[in-house]
This record gives structure tokens, sequence and C-alpha cells, in this order.
């Protein structure tokens, strides 16, 4: 049976955070700034960011979606146009939601001079996470079902035979 995905140690509490104490701060924030400026110049704040959020997500999705179109048509690989868009979405979405702590990530994702920081940021966690899965998924033995076959083989990395250059790897197995 195949080994199971086991997660890393701070997922969970990393999503606990996010989807608990996020709220918490975002209420608490609303009603601290609600009594220093008042309940009317809150709400029309959170209305204005909201705007601002849809207004900037439309301007530069449009922007981000062009030069995701223009790359693919270049024949180039659009990992950080992908990533923009990704990014104005997500910003977009923030601004939208009610508080003040989603509205400044939402803002950094959003606007065009803050956004190639959050790229960066974005394109490294995602390259982490990718070499921490390629490093975990080197299967030792498989068991393959075709057609009432079985073909169990193992997977050997490096050349332990010499050099094989120009070779098909060959499969050792009933």
């Amino acid at each position: 049976m195949a080994q199971a995905h086991r997660r890393a140690p701070w997922v969970v509490p990393t999503l606990l955070v996010v989807l608990v104490g996020l709220p918490i701060l975002e209420v608490w924030l609303l009603i601290r700034v609600g009594h220093l400026i008042g309940a009317l110049p809150t709400i029309g704040i959170l209305v204005a960011e909201a705007v601002l959020g849809a207004w900037l997500m439309r301007r530069e999705g449009s922007r981000a979606w062009r030069a995701l179109r223009d790359a693919a048509r270049r024949g180039e690989l659009p990992v950080d146009e992908a990533t923009d868009a990704a990014l104005v979405l997500v910003g977009g979405l923030l601004l939208l939601l009610p508080g003040f702590v989603t509205d400044v990530v939402g803002l950094v994702f959003l606007l065009p001079f803050t956004r190639p920081l959050a790229r960066r940021v974005v394109q490294l966690l995602v390259a982490r996470g990718a070499i921490r899965i390629s490093a975990t998924v080197g299967v030792d033995r498989a068991r393959v079902g075709l057609d009432d076959q079985t073909i169990e083989g193992e997977v050997v990395e490096g050349d332990p035979g010499g050099s094989q250059a120009g070779r098909r790897p060959e499969i050792d197995g009933r």
C-alpha cells in the first residue's frame, strides 16, 4: 500500500492561525479604529477600500492577462505573468473582504510597485515546496496493474552500471 502523505508539522498551526486568528485580529482592529474615528468613518474607509480594490483588480487584472497572453504568443513560459495574474486575483479578493489587515496584504499584491516583491516571495515558496515534494516522491518499489497483469519494479537513482549515455533505462522485475 502506498505510504500516506505526511504534512509538515507547521501546516496545521499555520492554518489555525490564519483561519481563527486573522478574523479575530480583523474584528479587534475594526473595533479599535471604530472607537478612534467613529463607526461611520470606519465603514466609509472599508467601502472606499473595497471600491479601490475592485478598480485596481480590474485595471491590473487586464494588464496581467495581456502580459500572460503576450508571453504565450512569444512562446515563452509565462511564470512571472501567471504569478502576477494570481496575485492580482487574490489581492482583489482580499481588498473586497472587510478588514484592514487583508486590505494591506491585498494592496501589496495589487499595486504594480509592490507586486514584484510579492511575486518573488510566492515563487520562492512554491519552488521550496516543489523541491520538498520532489525529494519525498522517490518511490522505492512500485506495482502497476495493467489488464490483469502486474508489473513490479524498483526505481534506481543515479547510474549504478557505469556510463549508459544514449541508452534507455532497463526495468528489472517480473
